[in-house]
């Protein structure tokens, strides 16, 4: 069977920008776009019968042709209703028309990764609806933020590149924001996995950068060179840093000369606009292909608890995670179907890397039907009520013929610890 496309889609108030990759291309690509920074403006139109996106719906715009929506994600997200002559559409309807179009050279999507500058859970449901509305399967659809982005592309790259902290500036056309790589050190013992984080450590608003486009205005560009060597100097006070990564269009043009000798004093660094769409890519492949397990990225509103079971996978005995740390609470319902050894109980460990603790809960199955080995199948649910309350199901599913599904099931709520304002402590 023919693989299709993974998709890395970063998508912000302004623009969209896709990468892709698939079986003739071994790293991710970048979609051409409709400017040299591959973005695709996030608008839309119709004139007549026909719709456009991007740059043509600009141009309707412009021109005051036809209809037009700007602000997308924002009126989608408030779920405004936009009215044209006698006709009413939905703003989140819009944006799925705007995602499937600038989509459309992709004919088979085999999963997608979305990235927006901040997630929220209203957001993340948002683009899952979309992405369902495409017919893509559910559990391929992903979305991340712009600093979960980062991680996994850098994941990718040589190790020596954040074998320290990396760091991570991000330009606009009056603001510089520095992120930081570094690597956690949680109380729990846990010698598989590498924990990372990416801290926002500076922001700085500079009005000279305005000056710098569309034009550049030479005064103007080596006071903006000044301050940016000097906001440098300060973010790498005492830090080790192996690589450096500038994004953003307030790069675009080269104002920087100083600065730039000061960020590849002793490490690389590298440039371009398209390392967040490129790192849902990677991501895309990570999850679907559950390769690269480790590292995992962590953040505040990440779960730091893991619940596991032992199951023998491909012969071999394994704490399987059925919650894994470093997922989303409202991502991690999901369904498996396993053949029990014996009809006794389920061990469950919650490990947590908060606490450093690991505690066992089981759930009982003594009411359920008496079988012999492996014939006992049953199906196990996750279901997150908040943050930090899990229930989970183990229900009776038959196993073929010989033993048909009964109504026994059993429930148990985990309590999860949650980070309370305690993941600073894995530092």
């Amino acid at each position: 069977m023919k693989q299709g496309n993974l998709i890395g889609y970063e998508i912000n108030e302004k623009y969209c920008q896709i990468s892709y990759s698939n079986e003739q291309e071994t790293e991710p690509l970048t979609l051409d776009g409709e400017t040299e920074n591959h973005y695709i403006p996030l608008l839309i139109g119709r004139l007549r019968e026909t719709w456009a996106y991007g740059r043509e719906a600009k141009r309707l715009l412009t021109v005051k042709e036809g209809f037009t929506v700007t602000r997308l994600l924002e009126r989608s997200l408030k779920g405004e209703r936009i009215e044209f002559g006698d006709e009413t559409y939905e703003a989140v309807w819009l944006l799925s028309q705007f995602v499937q179009l600038s989509l459309q050279s992709f004919p088979k999507i085999d999963g997608i990764v979305f990235t927006v500058p901040t997630l929220t859970e209203e957001l993340a449901q948002l683009l899952r609806t979309i992405g369902t509305r495409m017919n893509i399967d559910k559990t391929r659809i992903y979305i991340q933020d712009y600093k979960e982005s980062f991680c996994n592309y850098l994941f990718y790259q040589p190790k020596e590149l954040w074998q320290y902290e990396s760091a991570l500036f991000s330009c606009d056309r009056n603001e510089i924001r520095a992120f930081m790589l570094r690597r956690l050190k949680p109380s729990l013992a846990n010698k598989k996995n590498t924990f990372v984080t990416v801290d926002e450590v500076a922001s700085a608003q500079m009005k000279e950068l305005a000056m710098v486009f569309p034009v550049l205005n030479e005064d103007k560009a080596k006071e903006a060179d000044r301050l940016f060597s000097k906001f440098i100097s300060s973010v790498f006070d005492k830090r080790i840093v192996s690589s450096v990564f500038l994004t953003g269009e307030g790069f675009d043009n080269q104002w920087y000369p100083n600065s730039l000798r000061i960020l590849c004093n002793g490490r690389r660094a590298f440039m371009g606009n398209n390392l967040y769409s490129k790192g849902a890519c990677y991501t895309a492949y990570r999850k679907i292909y559950r390769h690269l397990e480790a590292p995992v990225y962590l953040s505040e509103s990440k779960l730091t608890d893991q619940i596991t079971i032992s199951m023998r996978i491909n012969g071999k005995e394994q704490w399987y995670p059925i919650v894994s740390w470093g997922s989303q609470w409202y991502e991690s319902n999901n369904q498996w179907e396993v053949l029990l050894k014996e009809v006794k109980d389920i061990e469950l460990h919650i490990e947590s890397l908060v606490e450093g603790t690991m505690r066992i809960e089981r759930i009982p199955l003594d009411h359920f039907p008496k079988r012999g080995e492996y014939s006992m199948r049953v199906q196990i649910d996750t279901l997150f009520l908040d943050y930090k309350t899990c229930k989970i199901t183990v229900r009776d599913v038959g196993f073929g013929e010989f033993f048909p599904a009964s109504d026994f099931k059993e429930e148990k709520i985990i309590e999860l610890g949650g980070n309370d304002g305690k993941f600073n402590s894995l530092s």
